[in-house]
């Protein structure tokens, strides 16, 4: 059986691939695939699934610089956008009750809001994507998208961890000499090197120090995969640490987006309600850029840093699977966020290549928005009384050294400020 699963997924998600877009939305629809086919889930394939879960919040809390979150544009917005977020979606999805709609006529309140709540995040994996295609991860609006996804997925940690629902035990205390033994598990980095040491050091900090250390104290695993990433996040190594396990966790995330889509097949009902839910997506769109300029970003910062999060997030996912399996929400939401998740990521993927475009054309009106205090990372580079720019760029051993900035194989232009048109005159190397 677990051998079609694969045969099937790695087609789909090819011709996902071959089409521009995330391979998994192939997964989902290997998935649906497969339960039109009369297969089911097995314990294998949940297995792999957890595995892909927890390991996905270690290497999230590899990244977590807390520096990065502390900043207002950050932690602020994330903040805003996600209580709004959840507001705004839950009462449309009391509208859709009383209009009598499907799936929506027996939503309670705490199940609408549990909805807004997994529809209110955004795709890391889509947004990482998107900003290492365009080679903008270091840019501001990619490191404030970043920064606000990261923000998420505590948010998401936060509820996975208290929706068990039991106290822990008094032994979960012990839990802070992990802060004092951090010290001996960063040396163990250094001593690991790389290859496949690294990678299995790498599960052991995050199924057995992280995930299993907190599971015996009462404590949900996959918090304890994402303290144990957040204690080691500092260290030199740990980008080396989280490549290294990006293709593990990425194929056992595969087993998640299978398991999903064997929930339950797609009936008309569920396709409504995951356009409708396509639908108001320009609203929560809307409310990032609203959010996000309250901070100080020029336009062009908010509106790339905005479509960047145009999207609803796998993570949601996570958590409807979690409420489904609780009992909290019935299984045909959990099919209808994930066409809700696929469907957004189809609309999203030709919006972010043509992101200039989309600046360029709206940035008269969005201008409205832009404060006339701006971030002073985000202020335009002032070129008044200057009277030369040289870019360098290229290195070749044979080129003659720049007079001008005393690289080889460069291009220098000089500006003459003292002329009202500012006429370029290129200078070729060696001048």
């Amino acid at each position: 059986m677990e051998p079609i699963m694969i045969a099937l997924a790695f087609v789909a998600g090819l011709g996902a691939q071959l089409l521009r877009l995330p391979p998994l939305i192939g997964f989902l629809a290997a998935g649906f695939v497969l339960n039109g086919l009369g297969f089911e889930r097995t314990p294998m394939l949940d297995t792999i699934a957890n595995l892909g879960v927890t390991l996905l919040l270690f290497t999230i809390g590899l990244k977590l610089e807390v520096r990065t979150l502390l900043r207002k544009e950050v932690w602020a917005a994330a903040t805003v956008h996600i209580v709004g977020s959840t507001l705004l979606l839950a009462a449309l999805l009391f509208g859709l009750k009383l209009l009598g709609l499907a799936l929506a006529r027996d939503l309670g309140w705490s199940a609408m809001v549990l909805l807004g709540f997994a529809l209110s995040f955004s795709s890391t994996v889509f947004a990482v994507k998107v900003l290492e295609e365009r080679s903008e991860l270091g840019s501001l609006y990619g490191r404030i998208a970043i920064g606000v996804l990261v923000m998420q997925d505590v948010f998401a940690v936060i509820f996975l961890s208290a929706s068990t629902g039991s106290l822990p035990s008094p032994w979960a205390l012990g839990l802070v000499l992990l802060w004092p033994a951090t010290k001996w598990l960063r040396l163990l980095i250094d001593r690991v090197g790389h290859g496949d040491l690294q990678v299995l050091y790498g599960a052991f900090l995050a199924l057995v120090v992280g995930y299993s250390l907190f599971e015996a104290v009462g404590v949900k695993g996959d918090l304890g995969a994402l303290v144990v990433g957040m204690m080691l996040a500092s260290h030199p190594a740990t980008a080396g640490l989280a490549k290294s396990l990006f293709h593990i966790k990425e194929l056992f995330l595969v087993g998640f987006f299978l398991s999903v889509g064997l929930v339950a097949l797609p009936d008309g009902p569920m396709v409504v309600m995951a356009l409708v839910l396509m639908l108001v997506l320009p609203l929560k769109t809307g409310l990032y850029y609203i959010v996000l300029m309250r901070f100080g970003l020029r336009t062009r910062t908010g509106v790339l840093s905005t479509l960047s999060l145009t999207n609803y997030s796998e993570f949601g996912l996570i958590v409807a699977a979690l409420a489904a399996a609780s009992g909290w929400l019935s299984p045909e939401w959990l099919v209808v966020l994930s066409l809700a998740v696929a469907g957004s990521f189809v609309l999203a993927a030709p919006l972010n290549a043509a992101g200039e475009r989309v600046y360029a054309r709206f940035k008269g009106p969005l201008s409205a928005l832009q404060s006339n205090s701006l971030l002073a990372a985000d202020k335009p580079i002032a070129v008044e009384q200057v009277d030369a720019i040289c870019w360098a760029w290229g290195r070749s051993a044979a080129a003659p050294t720049c007079g001008c900035c005393r690289a080889t194989a460069c291009a220098c232009w000089a500006w003459t400020a003292t002329r009202p048109s500012w006429p370029r005159t290129r200078r070729p190397a060696g001048w």
